[in-house]
């Protein structure tokens, strides 16, 4: 098999943005221990990132589509290391939330804009195959983010973890920089007003704006589950510590092997038929993780992790195809919708969490997954 960088490239680069972004997850109820908070506050550190996500993506893809995709790509990731190390020396959740509010700014360049380079390098069923590569190292940068922190945090302290973590940041920056090859099939706009023009038309186009509300779902529905799933097992008759709690995200890797799947059962099953039945599985796997089995809770994690990494890799591969020009600003208004699901799924569930606790939230996402489903029925395209 002959080596290609350009998927090493953009793999380095999911990993590292799910990577960034999600660890302080398995420590949530640690900082609401150490500082005092409630659930909803040190959710935060996980909302507040992607709020910073949804108001940077769109104007990240009207950027690139002038500038160029590997420029804004490695430029982000260098920069990405200062607001890491910074978290680290924060000296309150106060501090902490505001440092990873300015961290979700830098990394739509490296999501948004990767998808785009696989849309432009690669075509047909292997863009799908590629763009299911990345959302396979993204599952796995997320289990790192998550596992690695609670581990290290457990052993020299969550500070030095952050380091540790902004370490390894820098070195794939590096990474990026020597193996992702300029882009060649990257069509330059004209300036950045053609650019925001571009994007103002995708609005008007109904299949992407649905596929939108589909992102929006989808990491609603992640986020949801596995911020929520840490204050249940971290609590009797559980009570797992932090390491343990890291540990559970080892259901990611189910994502990783089921999403460079997603092209081959397009081809075979058809998109809309595969998600529908996709959805139906991890409905299933929700109502699982009602179990009061800790093995039980965690086959019905890994059954949704799986789930929501395909629903993923369908759904921005779809926008890239759609889009036609101006991918760059198509799919950053994809990871803007994205991300905003992301923040309220860390908020939303939390306001019926005294009440309702697990159970309210499990119920939460069955709703959005069943709005999922009815706006694929509805929008997108059936095949022959």
């Amino acid at each position: 098999m002959i080596f290609d960088r350009r998927r090493v490239a953009v793999a380095l680069a999911g990993a590292c943005v799910f990577l960034d972004l999600y660890t302080p997850q398995a420590l949530l109820p640690t900082f609401a221990q150490e500082f005092g908070a409630r659930e909803t506050e040190t959710s935060l550190l996980i909302s507040a990132t992607s709020f910073a996500i949804a108001l940077m993506a769109p104007f990240t893809g009207a950027l690139a589509d002038v500038l160029g995709r590997k420029r804004v790509i490695a430029a982000a990731m260098f920069l990405l290391v200062v607001p890491m190390t910074l978290i680290a020396m924060a000296d309150g959740l106060s501090a902490m939330v505001f440092w990873r509010f300015l961290q979700g700014f830098l990394l739509p360049p490296v999501f948004a804009v990767s998808v785009a380079y696989i849309s432009e390098e690669f075509s047909g069923a292997e863009a799908v195959a590629v763009t299911g590569v990345f959302t396979s190292a993204s599952s796995i940068g997320g289990f790192l983010g998550r596992f690695l922190t609670g581990v290290l945090a457990e052993h020299f302290g969550w500070r030095d973890a952050f380091l540790i973590i902004a370490a390894g940041t820098l070195v794939i920056a590096v990474a990026i920089v020597i193996l992702l090859p300029r882009e060649r099939g990257f069509v330059r706009a004209e300036n950045v007003g053609s650019s925001f023009r571009q994007m103002l038309r995708h609005l008007r186009n109904p299949r992407l704006v649905a596929t939108y509300g589909i992102g929006f779902s989808v990491l609603f529905s992640f986020i949801a589950i596995f911020n929520y799933i840490n204050f249940r097992l971290a609590q009797p008759p559980f009570g797992l510590s932090a390491s343990a709690l890291g540990s559970i995200f080892v259901v990611y890797l189910v994502g990783a092997a089921a999403a460079p799947l997603a092209g081959r059962a397009v081809a075979r099953f058809g998109r809309r038929r595969l998600v529908f039945c996709v959805l139906a599985i991890w409905g299933v796997g929700l109502l699982i993780t009602l179990s009061p089995s800790l093995p039980v809770i965690i086959g019905g994690l890994a059954i949704a992790a799986g789930c929501g990494f395909v629903c993923q890799t369908l759904s921005t591969s779809l926008v890239a195809q759609t889009a036609g020009e101006g991918r760059s600003a198509a799919v950053g208004l994809y990871v803007s919708s994205y991300y905003l699901g992301g923040s309220a799924g860390g908020v939303l569930p939390g306001l019926t969490w005294p009440l309702a606790g697990w159970a309210g939230a499990v119920a939460m996402v069955l709703a959005i997954l069943a709005g999922v489903a009815a706006l694929v029925a509805i929008f997108w395209p059936k095949e022959g």
